[in-house]
């Protein structure tokens, strides 16, 4: 064997595509260079011919044993490796109670068992070996296991900064939509037939660095965004307006009648509101809700004080221009070092105040999923969980154990991004995982899935396969790299089942064969798109309602395409022109599909008696009575949508040349309520989905 075959090898033993399909379909074969480069970001040392003979040999050995927690489907079988043999006896303590036992069988490959009906985390034991056996559920939690029996319900897509309160709160710190304005929404929806809101990720960002404010690149996704904590869920109406005043904060007031989102100002004056307020703290709150604080830092564990640490170590470092802390003293980059305990102790007030905003925070999404419940939604929140990590955030400073150092999620080229995309974010490690036992996986759903009845999974391709690109590399410089599918998709059935959480899976863009097909056996939710949603040969028609996948979510955009309004508009064609973001196509050309497009739009939504000419202005409640009568279980409308609204929140490709994230709705909470024309799209939708 070569020196390129035995790369070669190693690439395949670890789940590193030697070879990847472009958009037109071509075979495309990754380079011996590149593949060196992701193998050593992945831990495994290739860079010689002796380097790739030891770290195949690692993996083989690796790939001998049990691994420290196993998956397994309720009543099926689970093979066992190493060394257990046929006949060899066992025993299984059931979580809930109990215990099962048997012996082994053989399969002359490897020895195996039959796993329990009952589902949970439990222990076995076989041979001298004691590991974490995952008995998973068939599928997730569906719709109608909430609904209650088979239905088409409906739910509204929130970017949840964007809202604005109803107009005379007076404990409104202002800015910024947060968790009160999301309670407020759900009670304006109360009794119209919304079964869900679906929010834009909430995850932990930077305090220190609010120019950082993109949800789906956070700090961790184990921890709350403090910008969203409303302190009136603790504290009394006189004591928050005595602190703003204190705090100079209350320019938040008039911040909130920007149409964009000022990121550092607002992120500054509420952190500055939270200080003063902690600074009576716990005198300034009874004795129930200190008792509260108490009891969630005791249960935050060791999670939370490496969170809060890791704030309080930021704060200090960003303010010797050091905001990158894979660049601070060595020392300070090992979260169990002594250098970290001993800043920790001489900061002690600084790390407690993190708890408390994370605690405030915390408090404000849980009220606003109860009331959303308690308003009769069937689901109540749906949260949204990014696909990794900035590096430089708490979580990979974390937990260096359990990310990818040097890596970044993306996407190879393709007719849209002909260089292809890196994210600059960090994600889990395929081999650490396993070597883990997926607790830090585990960990991840259940924090998400801790105020919510319901998951969006943001580029959830990457639970099969992920394009993973060197730092410094271009986009195009990466590969493929394979992640263990089926347990990660045991794990998330078996906790949205304990959580009674549907779970959604974002599956657009360039789909691996059968991808749709494995996760809707496990009971995952894809998404079907309007504008995707095309079928025959160019000029293609909309797929009729009757004909979108029973097995995805329905929708009329994302977070990341043109609004209705502004797709008849061509506002995206607008701004990728002024931005040079056309591709190898021409404005002109762009806007003469689009006309085309409108036209067939326009045929598959209007009623029998409606012109057949195109209307001037964009069809909105045609196009969603259309989406509304899909065989989608679920219809999540964007309130840009319900409202509209024209321009959409985020343009893929750009950074500060458009306007991402900062959005503000033009409507008040109150007035969604009121609005004759807003109700009017959500009760044809609502009757599209009860028809």
């Amino acid at each position: 064997m070569n020196a390129d075959d035995s790369l070669q090898a190693l690439a395949r033993a670890a789940g590193v595509h030697v070879h990847w399909h472009n958009a037109r379909g071509q075979d495309q074969e990754v380079t011996p260079d590149v593949l060196r480069n992701v193998l050593g970001r992945l831990g495994l040392a290739a860079d010689n011919p002796e380097a790739v003979r030891d770290s195949l040999a690692r993996l083989r050995d690796e790939a001998g044993h049990c691994p420290p927690l196993l998956t397994v489907q309720a009543g099926q079988t689970v093979a066992l490796r190493g060394d257990v043999a046929a006949g060899q006896p066992y025993a299984i303590d059931l979580e809930a109670g109990g215990q099962h036992s048997g012996h082994t069988e053989s399969d002359g490959a490897h020895a195996w068992l039959r796993a329990p009906e009952r589902i949970g985390y439990h222990r076995l034991y076989v041979g001298e070996r004691e590991l974490t056996l995952a008995v998973a559920p068939p599928r997730c939690t569906g719709v109608a296991d909430l609904a209650g029996a088979p239905g088409r319900l409906w739910g509204l897509a929130v970017q949840l900064y964007s809202l604005r309160r109803r107009a005379g709160n007076a404990a409104q710190p202002g800015g910024v939509g947060d968790f009160t304005a999301l309670r407020e929404l759900a009670e304006e929806l109360a009794g119209g037939g919304c079964e869900a809101l679906a929010i834009s990720p909430v995850h932990a960002m930077f305090s220190a660095d609010p120019g950082k404010y993109s949800p789906y690149a956070p700090s961790s996704r184990l921890f709350v965004n403090a910008a969203y904590a409303d302190p009136a869920d603790v504290y009394a109406r006189e004591t928050i307006a005595a602190a703003a005043h204190r705090a100079h904060a209350e320019g938040l007031q008039a911040l909130d009648a920007a149409e964009l989102i000022d990121w550092p100002e607002v992120s500054r004056l509420r952190l500055a509101l939270l200080r003063e307020l902690y600074e009576g703290f716990p005198d300034n709150l009874a004795d129930r809700q200190r008792t509260a604080f108490e009891t969630f830092r005791r249960e935050g564990g060791e999670a939370l004080e490496r969170h809060a640490r890791f704030e309080a170590l930021h704060a200090h470092q960003v303010r010797r221009q050091a905001h990158d802390w894979r660049r601070w003293e060595p020392g300070l980059r090992d979260p169990r070092s002594a250098e970290v305990e001993a800043f920790a102790q001489a900061h002690a007030n600084e790390v407690r105040f993190h708890a408390f905003a994370q605690w405030l925070a915390h408090e404000g999404l849980a009220g606003a999923h109860r009331q959303a419940l308690a308003c009769g939604m069937r689901i109540g929140l749906m949260a949204d969980l990014a696909v990794g990590t900035d590096p430089c955030g708490s979580h990979a400073w974390s937990r260096q154990d359990d990310v990818i150092t040097g890596l970044s999620p993306g996407a190879p080229p393709d007719v849209y991004n002909p260089a292809g995309q890196a994210w600059g974010l960090t994600a889990f490690s395929p081999h650490a995982l396993r070597r883990h036992g997926y607790g830090a996986y585990i960990e991840m759903l259940r924090a998400a899935l801790a105020h919510a009845g319901g998951l969006r999974i943001d580029h959830a391709l990457g639970m099969q396969r992920m394009w993973l690109v060197p730092e410094g590399a271009p986009p195009g410089a990466g590969a493929y790299v394979d992640y263990p599918f089926d347990d990660l998709m045991r794990l998330t059935a078996l906790e949205s089942v304990r959580q009674h959480a549907v779970i959604m899976g974002e599956n657009l863009g360039t789909v691996p064969h059968g991808f749709n097909e494995r996760i809707a056996a496990h009971g995952m939710l894809g998404m079907s798109v309007l504008w995707f949603e095309r079928e025959g040969a160019p000029p293609a028609r909309y797929t009729p309602p009757e004909r979108w996948s029973p097995h995805s979510i329905g929708t009329t955009t994302t977070h990341d395409l043109p609004t209705v309004a502004g797709w008849w508009r061509g506002r995206d064609i607008d701004w990728r022109a002024r931005l040079d973001l056309l591709g190898p196509t021409s404005e002109a050309e762009e806007r003469q599909a689009r006309e085309h497009d409108k036209a067939a739009l326009w045929q598959a939504v209007r009623a029998s008696d409606a012109p057949a000419q195109a209307p001037a202005e964009a069809p909105l409640e045609a196009a969603i009575a259309y989406v509304g009568r899909t065989a989608a279980p679920l219809v999540l409308l964007p309130l840009e949508d319900a409202l509209g609204v024209v321009e959409q929140p985020n343009l893929p490709g750009t950074i500060d040349s458009h306007p991402n994230w900062r959005r503000r709705l033009p409507a008040r909470v109150d007035d969604i309520g009121a609005d004759a024309r807003t109700q009017a799209r959500l009760q044809t939708l609502s009757r599209a989905r009860n028809a």
